[in-house]
């Protein structure tokens, strides 16, 4: 009996180490994480960490990851693994977060594809905010997907069609934004000051 209450209040002590321990090492800071480890991971507050290079006057590069304005949706504490960077065609050294990788269609391929699209929430959540800030519904780029992938970018954004729904079965799905309402604009006639005559 008495080796019971021993090995329980051990359990507890055990415990509450831990949880004591977790709350002091707290999640994930941007700010401590290494170059290799910064692009694509989510802080414990739920901000996307951005990986920033700076020169120094030497010459020499340095690498310093921050905290970005950007919410990862509903996913906080999170390093992106290897095997989705390389399933989505990105690279650990990437700068900043931008739609401009969009436009190649040889990423948007590997962002569209099965192993990247239905397997790495994170990277998809990222690539189709930025989507939908240029106006394009994710959705709709992979069904243009491959040689006309740029053309077919470019022939969503400049029509503003938007997909009801996704094109294929995937997991990660989201409804497009509502189109903004119109907005009257009124002006007045512009006046000349009346100068006194000479």
């Amino acid at each position: 009996m008495a080796s019971n209450i021993s090995l329980i209040s051990l359990a507890i002590v055990a415990l509450a180490l831990f949880v004591s321990v977790q709350g002091t090492l707290g999640g994930i800071e941007c700010e401590h994480l290494s170059h290799d480890t910064c692009a694509f991971a989510v802080s414990s507050a739920g901000k996307r960490c951005v990986l920033e290079k700076h020169v120094k006057r030497t010459g020499e590069e340095a690498y310093t990851c921050k905290t970005s304005e950007i919410e990862a949706d509903k996913l906080k504490d999170h390093i992106e693994s290897d095997q989705c960077i390389k399933a989505c065609g990105l690279d650990r050294k990437s700068f900043g977060i931008s739609s401009d990788s969009l436009l190649e269609s040889r990423f948007t391929q590997n962002l569209c594809s099965p192993q990247c699209y239905q397997s790495c929430p994170n990277i998809v959540d990222l690539y189709f905010n930025l989507a939908a800030g240029e106006g394009v519904f994710l959705p709709k780029l992979c069904e243009a997907e491959g040689a006309n992938a740029r053309r077919g970018m470019a022939e969503i954004k400049s029509s503003g069609s938007v997909a009801p729904g996704p094109v294929r079965s995937v997991q990660f799905t989201a409804n497009p934004p509502e189109p903004l309402n119109a907005m009257e604009f009124t002006a007045e006639p512009v006046v000349a000051p009346a100068y006194p005559p000479y």
